[in-house]
């Protein structure tokens, strides 16, 4: 029978009943069904020649191994198509081996030459999958081989690959633990690897071989932070939690001296009712010296402690709840104590998930509770129990509740208490009962009407209410005795009707411990016990023979007779342990001649004062583990857990993280500004954040900034934008330096001759004398054009002149060709395209070296002053004019409206709309203004003033400003003169949305590592032939968006940045370019709509 014929026949009628129904999933219910025929054509399926058949039967074996028959007898004709071109074959063929290769070790090793050839395989799918099951087949006789296929696939050009060779490093140290060394070498090259892919794939592997070599982790510690944000969702857990261990032994305790004064506060409580006041002073005083120690230092927190912090906070809204319960155990685990607030919002968020990362976040936020329980104040409504709740979730939500309770919102706790009494659930009211118990032990002011709550729970028909009830106020009466004999007499009553032993057992306790107060009722009860002793459980008989005693002790007139009559009943007890305490007791209270010493000991023995129980959460001790890990779970050292190591006492060496750049990237402008930088502190923030402990310049962090190819494109850490915000006034000094550093750089491009003012002067002169007509600029023509302006402008920057020349661009007295070269050789002087929100078109190339160079002083300088405010920069004359009104519709009144990229002084979240009219009529135009306006949902406009009078053939201006709420949607409204009204509207361009927003390189990419994802758009495109350079892409890019220039180390990148005028959403723009003309454009923005037209126009501006 041919192998075709038997695969119909084995496939029969399609409607013949139990038949299995074929699909291309091969995990779908049809493939389960118990009626297969005889699988004795499986082998003449795989031998045949059609990849089909081979498939079909790979399915069907696969599908039996699932439901747990055994293929091994197949393994031959398995094991032959590994080679099998067919991918879905091959891959089915991997899984079959993984499965049988142990069992089968001698014909698993005929396959091994197949996946060693797969290893070179052009398909990285294939050569990922057969490291994956090489890895998977556990045979010791093959390690080597393994080794090698690992060591090969770690320095694959695929991050697959590279993934994948990660994940067999453990598999490979299980199997071999003495291949540890190579392996650590493999694991130390592939942290190196900068791909998103590969990073938390190696972690994983780092923690199972080798989690002590911390030093592995030193030079990657900044670039795993700063991928995070982009590792895969289960990276991000494994590397979080190694990071949380490697911060523990690197850094300093941030809270220590918060605790070291809580140390010195707590040193009066430590003797107390001691008689030793000598010592007591002398610990106070240790005491105040380590709290004065404590102010005289402040503590500083290193910058990569710092970075770690920051980084892992967006990760707090991930959809993944193991990411943020790994986040929020970072925080509890490092943070300082005012930071730690931020993951109690997420940790509630969770709340809202299935009820089984309910129950792991509730037993991290119980124990997180305990130590900081003001972070979950303001969420106390989140724990509220509901019905459906399971009940291992309600008594969680309970213990969250109890830890909450304070005295301000005691009463809306013990109202919920009360409710929850009622529920059905008796596990969760017996819960609720000694919640209720411990908020009164905690709190004093609740502590009697709890006392009055329990004692009517006494009345309860349920009898588990009760027995719970009698058990709290056993322990709460311990606490004032004295005040509540009505209570114990109570209780003493209901040992006829409770049943339940410990609440029996608790009411014999609380009449003989203190039956001073119940003198009557004690000898009664001890007589009805008598009576019901040998009918009792063991642990109530113990008390009843406690009872005895101390009765005996106190009253033996009346209780002489019962005390030797329940002794000789405990005497023939079954139970030995009743037996022992019945001999026990005889021999101390009963005196004879051999006991008499200790029978007078007897009262003190028995009727010691005893301490009032402690309440305590069974909580209290979590926090030794790692909160989120199983050990903390389960309350016990599982297998495979690492301790969470102490904080160190001094801080280790910090300078053990940077990463030294290789030469070869650096170019000499660059050496030159690391020499200038070297003295300064790698991060610009106050030294409230940085202090001693910053040792890392610029140059040793670049390497980990990001992912980009050119490491000397990265001046700075990707977390340098958020400390330089927060830069105090002490470093005003160092701005004035970094400018005067500016203004020298500036004179130097201008003139080769002298950094010197006068020589620069006279150079400047010499030019003009030896060729007016290619003469750059005319400095003193414009002096003397600006006298009003320029007589105290000796000593001011290039920047300045600058900013005058831009306002003075307006005047159209000026030739347009000296007004050209003007701007020619001002950009010559300083390219303030790096941070200009709109530069001129009639701007000429600009000298690259210079702005490349100029970058890391344009970073430390302050963009803030009048100088170079977008109003002063920004060219008035250049904008793009629509119409709104036609003269001849407008009947001789003519419109023109321009977007003038100037913020718009009545309200900053409008874009202001500069507007001409012209009357070329024969008659005066009147009364000019705005009516019936109609906008969308959201937009506003502030009209323009009236304007009384245009007389014929004249022209003016107004301003009006338009809040268009982040939209496109057109402002329609009426035109109106005196006479006539108008319908006009106005539309924006997308790009006219905007406000420039001056930031650094490190800001920029900071910002555009958190707007990932959905947040960015990428589109390749072919650049027009007139826009291969750099000033063209930024004319145009500056065209068709109000976008400031971000500065670039890299000449192969363009980047923008601006925020949307109306909601203040980010936008940022990169064009990287290549040699032949193609180029990349990305843009990142919050609001998608926005950034998918701005895409659209800007890839219009940079083709045509």
């Amino acid at each position: 029978m041919s192998a075709s014929s038997a695969f119909n026949d084995e496939k029969g009628g399609s409607s013949s009943v139990g038949e299995p129904e074929y699909g291309h999933d091969p995990a779908s219910g049809g493939i389960f069904s118990s009626d297969y025929k005889r699988h004795d054509d499986l082998k003449e399926m795989l031998d045949s020649n059609k990849d089909s058949l081979k498939l079909e039967a790979m399915k069907r074996i696969v599908a039996m191994i699932a439901r747990g028959k055994n293929a091994s007898d197949l393994f031959p004709a398995v094991v032959k198509n590994v080679a099998c071109k067919n991918i879905e074959v091959k891959k089915l063929v991997y899984v079959y081996l993984v499965r049988y290769a142990e069992e089968q070790q001698d014909l698993a090793l005929l396959s091994i030459s197949t996946f060693q050839r797969g290893l070179k395989d052009p398909n990285q799918l294939i050569r990922a999958s057969a490291l994956r099951v090489l890895s998977s087949i556990r045979v010791t006789i093959i390690v080597p081989i393994m080794m090698l296929a690992i060591k090969e696939a770690a320095s694959d050009m695929s991050p697959y690959v590279r993934k994948t060779a990660a994940h067999a490093i453990p598999k490979l140290y299980s199997l071999d633990p003495e291949q540890k060394d190579q392996l650590i070498e493999v694991i130390e090259k592939l942290l190196a690897d900068k791909t998103t892919l590969v990073a938390g794939s190696v972690v994983m592997a780092f923690e199972e071989v080798c989690p002590e070599r911390i030093d592995l982790i030193h030079k990657n510690y900044r670039k795993l932070c700063n991928l995070l944000i982009d590792v895969e969702e289960w990276g991000q857990v494994v590397i979080i939690n190694m990071l949380t261990r490697y911060a523990r032994t690197q850094f300093l305790n941030p809270n220590i001296n918060e605790s070291l004064l809580e140390e010195g506060g707590s040193g009066d409580k430590a003797f107390y009712g001691s008689d030793g006041n000598d010592e007591d002073e002398e610990d106070k005083e240790k005491k105040a010296e380590a709290a004065a120690l404590a102010k005289r230092k402040p503590y500083v927190m290193d910058p990569d402690h710092r970075l770690l912090l920051r980084n892992t906070k967006p990760l707090l809204q991930s959809r993944n709840a193991a990411v943020v319960m790994a986040v929020a155990q970072l925080y509890f685990h490092l943070a300082p104590k005012a930071e730690v607030g931020v993951i109690a919002k997420a940790l509630v968020r969770l709340l809202r998930s299935h009820s089984e990362v309910q129950y792991v976040v509730l037993q991290n936020v119980a124990t997180m509770t305990i130590k900081r329980r003001g972070m979950f104040e303001p969420y106390l409504k989140s724990f509220y129990i509901r019905s459906t709740d399971p009940t291992q979730i309600k008594i969680l939500k309970l213990e969250v509740l109890t830890n909450l309770a304070n005295e301000t919102n005691i009463s809306t706790i013990l109202r919920e208490f009360q409710t929850y009494i009622k529920s059905v659930d008796k596990d969760f009211v017996a819960a609720t009962i000694q919640a209720i118990g411990r908020c009164a032990t905690n709190i004093g002011e609740v502590r009697d009407t709890c006392l009055n709550g329990l004692v009517q729970l006494l009345s309860n028909r349920d009898e588990l209410v009760v027995a719970e009830s009698v058990v709290v106020i056993k322990k709460l009466l311990q606490m004032q005795p004295e005040k509540h004999s009505d209570i114990i007499k109570h209780m003493a009553k209901l040992t006829d009707n409770i049943q339940v032993p410990m609440a029996r057992a608790s009411i014999l306790w609380l009449i003989g411990e203190y039956c001073e107060h119940v003198p009557k009722i004690a000898p009664d009860v001890l007589r009805k016990m008598a009576k019901s002793f040998t009918n009792e459980e063991d642990i109530v008989k113990l008390q009843i023979l406690n009872l005895a005693a101390k009765l005996y002790l106190t009253n033996s007139k009346q209780t002489k007779l019962l005390t030797q009559y329940v002794l000789n009943l405990a005497k023939y007890d079954q139970n030995y342990d009743i037996r022992d305490r019945a001999r026990f007791i005889r021999q101390l209270i009963v005196p004879t001649e051999k006991s008499a010493a200790l029978s007078k000991y007897a009262k003190k023995l028995f009727l010691a004062l005893k301490p009032a129980p402690v309440l305590e959460s069974p909580f209290k001790d979590r926090d030794h583990f790692q909160l989120g890990s199983l050990s903390h779970l389960l309350n016990a050292k599982a297998g495979g857990y690492q301790e969470l190591p102490d904080w160190p006492e001094a801080a280790p060496d910090p300078s053990v993280r940077n990463v030294e750049v290789p030469e070869w990237t650096k170019c000499s402008s660059r050496e030159k500004r690391k020499e200038k930088k070297v003295e300064k502190p790698f991060y610009s923030d106050s030294e409230g954040e940085s202090g001693p402990t910053e040792s890392a310049d610029s140059e040793s962090y670049s390497s980990s900034g990001s992912d980009s190819a050119s490491a000397s494109a990265e001046s700075g850490s990707g977390s340098q934008s958020e400390e330089s915000e927060d830069a105090s006034d002490s470093e005003d000094e160092e701005d004035k330096k970094k400018k005067k550093e500016f203004k020298k750089l500036a004179q130097g491009s201008e003139s080769e001759q002298s950094s010197e003012g006068d020589e620069r002067k006279r150079a400047r002169k010499s030019k003009q004398q030896k060729s007016q007509s290619e003469s750059e600029t005319d400095e003193d023509e414009e002096s003397d054009s600006e006298n009003s302006q320029s007589e105290s402008e000796d000593s001011e920057s290039e920047v300045d002149v600058k900013n005058k020349k831009a306002v003075q661009s307006k005047a159209p007295s000026k030739p347009v060709i000296r007004e050209t070269k003007k701007e020619k050789k001002e950009m010559s002087l300083l390219d303030l395209d790096d941070f200009e929100p709109a530069p001129s078109p009639q701007v000429t190339p600009v000298n690259s070296f210079l702005s490349s160079s100029l970058v890391t002083d344009l970073e430390g300088l302050s963009l803030s002053d009048s100088v170079l405010s977008p109003a002063a920069i920004s060219p008035s004359g250049t904008q793009k004019c629509y119409e709104l009104l036609h003269r001849i519709s407008g009947e001789g009144l003519s419109v023109e409206y321009r977007f003038s990229r100037q913020p718009f002084g009545p309200d900053a979240n409008m874009v202001a709309v500069q507007m001409h009219f012209a009357n070329s009529a024969a008659t005066d135009a009147k009364n000019l203004h705005m009516e019936d306006v109609k906008l969308q949902s959201g937009m506003r406009v502030m009209n323009f003033p009236e304007i009384e009078l245009l007389p014929a053939g004249e022209t003016t201006t107004a301003v009006m400003g338009i809040d268009f709420c982040d939209s496109t949607q057109a402002a329609n409204f009426q035109l109106c003169t005196h006479s006539r009204k108008f319908f006009v509207s106005i539309q924006p361009p997308v790009g006219e949305l905007m406000k420039p927003v001056f930031m650094t390189e490190n800001e920029f990419k900071k910002e555009q590592g958190q707007l990932m994802g959905m947040n960015e758009i990428t589109e390749k495109l072919t650049l027009d032939a007139k826009c291969r350079n750099e000033h063209a892409i930024v004319q145009r890019v500056s065209a068709t968006a109000n976008l400031s220039r971000v500065p670039c180390g890299s000449d192969k990148e363009c980047r923008f940045a601006g925020r949307t005028v109306s909601g203040g959403s980010l936008v940022l723009v990169t064009v990287a370019t290549e040699e032949d003309g193609s180029a990349r454009l990305t843009l990142n923005c919050e609001k998608m709509v926005i950034g998918t037209m701005l895409v659209k126009d800007v890839l219009l501006a940079l083709t045509q």
